[in-house]
């Protein structure tokens, strides 16, 4: 019983010894006096004081010390250290020894070795290490000004977390946050809810994201935009170098160009800011004049570059493109969007209408003021087909040249070892005959994809045979290959892989 009386004795001396450690100690006042009226159980300390309590230092011209409660109020160009860390000034302070809190207000500065924060009133939590504000605060560092309503900042790990009308300027732009956590020793912000960072070159939305303030390298995840000029970047996941001028992006990626009305789509993609150019992969779609009648593009790689005037657009590797009245694929097609020339490269296929047309190269001019078809060139191995419903029109030759009218092919010239297979019709359409000829040169003039009239150049050859004199094997031209099979007959077709 005796031995457990002197143990309970000894837990209760080192409780009291540690409670007495923990006690604020008054190191200096010049005067001190003691008011039970005014202030019961409280010393009155004047002039030069200085207060000591685990590890904090505080300097004031007068305080008020509860020696029971542990608690002490100071007043007058108050000076709070915490180390060689944290040096705090303020015109009133009250500190709790209990629990190591504090209250500080009037033109509160606190800095440290990486920032200056400044506010009317803060609160420090020393067991937590935390200090934080309610009704603003200004933090400066190196690079940056972050202002927001209320805030914490985490003295072990450097973080600001700051909440309601987050504002950090920068010498290169302006960010606004709801919720902004801003690592002052790497200038490093993580961004939640909706966002902006605005700048004389851009502006970047997300609702999540990550700033590098001192390296200006970024990622914004979730409804995240960068806009330049007249051009605007939207995607998944977005990754901006300022530096450098170079973004990147990844899923459901939408790139658009008012100037020049084209949006380009797909799942990956890299823009190059200082040379205007970007280029996208993985199911990308190009789609050009975009205020009318679409032209959908669909590459393995698409690639748009130059000045907005004149801007080139390149599709590479199993090229297919749609529109509501023509349709193509080829391997590689190039459109300049400032002369209005669109070529197509490597087994290109034209559909315009009802006629198929092939060649070696197929060139495409628009007229950039109507934004409809003007003309037409097939550069080696030119070659229409147009199915009648018992055979097929069939026009052949080295070169062709077209002209276009409201965007349907009216006239044709085809130069050199031309060749032609026409059903003739009469006006009720009852069949006539089946011509065959060739020459030099033919032109035509079509309506409706089909052949209206013709003029044969040099020496023509051939004649219009009745249907029963000419042979099946006899009314196709050498080199004939019906493609509609492979006739994208929807936007979506588009993205359909071909058998090779």
């Amino acid at each position: 019983m005796k031995s457990i009386a002197i143990l309970l004795f000894c837990c209760l001396f080192s409780f009291l010894g540690l409670a007495q450690g923990k006690r604020i100690q008054i190191i200096h006042s010049d005067n001190s006096s003691i008011d039970e009226v005014r202030l019961p159980g409280a010393t009155i300390l004047l002039g030069n004081v200085v207060i000591r309590h685990e590890g904090i230092k505080l300097n004031c011209k007068k305080a008020v010390h509860y020696k029971n409660q542990n608690f002490i109020k100071a007043f007058g160009d108050v000076i709070l250290n915490q180390g060689d860390s944290i040096i705090q000034t303020s015109q009133y302070t009250e500190y709790n020894g209990n629990n190591q809190k504090a209250l500080s207000w009037g033109n509160v500065v606190i800095k440290d070795s990486k920032m200056t924060l400044s506010t009317d009133t803060l609160n420090f939590d020393r067991n937590r290490q935390i200090l934080y504000y309610k009704y603003g605060a200004t933090i400066k560092d190196s690079a940056n000004v972050l202002t927001s309503n209320t805030g914490n900042y985490y003295l072990e790990n450097n973080k600001f977390q700051a909440v309601s009308d987050v504002l950090l300027t920068n010498p290169d732009y302006i960010l606004e946050s709801n919720h902004l956590d801003y690592y002052t020793d790497s200038g490093r912000a993580f961004l939640y809810g909706p966002s902006t960072i605005t700048s004389d070159e851009n502006l970047i939305y997300c609702e999540k994201g990550f700033y590098d303030t001192k390296q200006n390298i970024s990622h914004f995840t979730r409804n995240a935009r960068i806009e330049f000029d007249e051009k605007e970047i939207k995607a998944d996941s977005l990754f901006y170098n300022r530096n450098q001028g170079f973004a990147s992006a990844t899923n459901n990626i939408v790139m658009i160009d008012t100037v020049n009305h084209v949006v380009l789509k797909g799942n990956y993609a890299e823009f190059f800011e200082q040379v205007d150019s970007a280029f996208v992969i993985k199911k990308a779609l190009a789609i050009t004049n975009t205020n009318k009648d679409s032209l959908f593009i669909h590459g393995d790689t698409i690639l748009a570059t130059g000045t907005p005037e004149n801007r080139i657009i390149r599709a590479y590797h199993a090229v297919k493109f749609f529109k509501s009245d023509l349709s193509g694929k080829c391997d590689s097609i190039h459109s300049n969007q400032g002369s209005g020339l669109t070529q197509m490269f490597r087994a290109p296929v034209l559909w315009s209408n009802k006629s198929q047309i092939t060649g070696d190269t197929i060139q495409l001019l628009n007229n950039t003021a109507t934004n409809t078809l003007d003309s037409l060139k097939v550069l080696r191995n030119a070659f229409i087909i147009d199915k009648d419903s018992i055979g097929f029109n069939q026009i052949k030759g080295r070169d062709l040249y077209g002209k276009f009218e409201e965007n349907d092919l009216r006239f044709i010239n085809i130069i050199g070892n031309a060749e032609v297979i026409h059903f003739v019709r009469d006006e009720e359409q009852a069949l006539i005959g089946i011509e065959k000829t060739s020459c030099s040169e033919i032109q035509f003039v079509l309506r409706e994809s089909k052949i209206e009239s013709s003029k044969f150049i040099n020496q023509p050859d051939g004649q219009t045979y009745p249907p029963s004199k000419l042979p099946v094997n006899a009314r196709k031209l050498r080199g004939f290959i019906w493609r509609d099979s492979e006739k994208p007959l929807s936007k979506s077709d588009i993205f359909i892989k071909d058998e090779k």
